[in-house]
């Protein structure tokens, strides 16, 4: 049982060194808005990944033989992240906000969750990633139930942790962070993410020709 815990946490370490554009969301939130927000953030991720690992563990011989499912998903997730990139990039930025003595407005962390929940969700290479586990697990004839759970339980587990380890260091560095870098760092974000919002539509263009 500890092998197929310890296969899983080797797995969650491969998946965390992966940047994509949940990376870049989890940086940015927690400079912006603290690592309270960004742990919410992280959490949304963990629940979207959840919700994969319990739909391709019961169904994967339905997801996996059916491709028009990975269409309208890249269509959509990758709609989804280029607006998320444009409203980055438009978003206006204030250096100093001046409160005129009332107390600036915290962002509110349910839309950290469903920041978080959206981003991972709508990415159909997340949901192609827990297909191949599934398959893999299905591949492991020694697996019982509790040795799958356990397997998914290090996966899940070590990049919850790591995701928190990312916005607490983040957050720690915000200090030596000044309004320009951090306007950079906004515009990259917007950047990367129509980059990788482009990049699920070219791939659900491929995969619906």
């Amino acid at each position: 049982m500890m092998q197929a815990f310890a296969e899983g946490l080797s797995i969650g370490l491969l998946l965390s060194a992966m940047i994509g554009p949940v990376f870049f969301t989890l940086i940015q939130n927690s400079l912006e808005n603290g690592f309270r927000y960004a742990a919410v953030l992280a959490l949304g991720i963990l629940v979207s990944d959840l919700i994969y690992v319990i739909l391709t563990y019961l169904s994967v011989s339905i997801f996996a033989s059916n491709p028009h499912f990975e269409v309208v998903l890249g269509f959509v997730g990758g709609l989804v992240l280029v607006g998320f990139g444009v409203s980055t990039l438009l978003k206006k930025r204030v250096s100093r906000p001046s409160s005129g003595g009332f107390p600036l407005p915290k962002a509110k962390k349910r839309t950290g969750f469903m920041k978080g929940f959206s981003i991972n969700g709508i990415n159909p290479f997340v949901m192609l990633f827990w297909i191949s586990i599934a398959g893999l697990v299905n591949l492991k004839e020694g697996f019982g139930r509790a040795e799958v759970w356990l397997f998914y339980t290090g996966i899940l587990l070590t990049v919850f942790v790591i995701d928190l380890l990312k916005a607490f260091i983040a957050k720690q560095l915000s200090r030596f962070v000044t309004a320009k870098l951090l306007a950079k760092l906004n515009y990259l974000v917007g950047v990367v993410l129509i980059y990788f919002g482009g990049r699920l539509i070219w791939f659900a263009w491929e995969k619906g020709w």
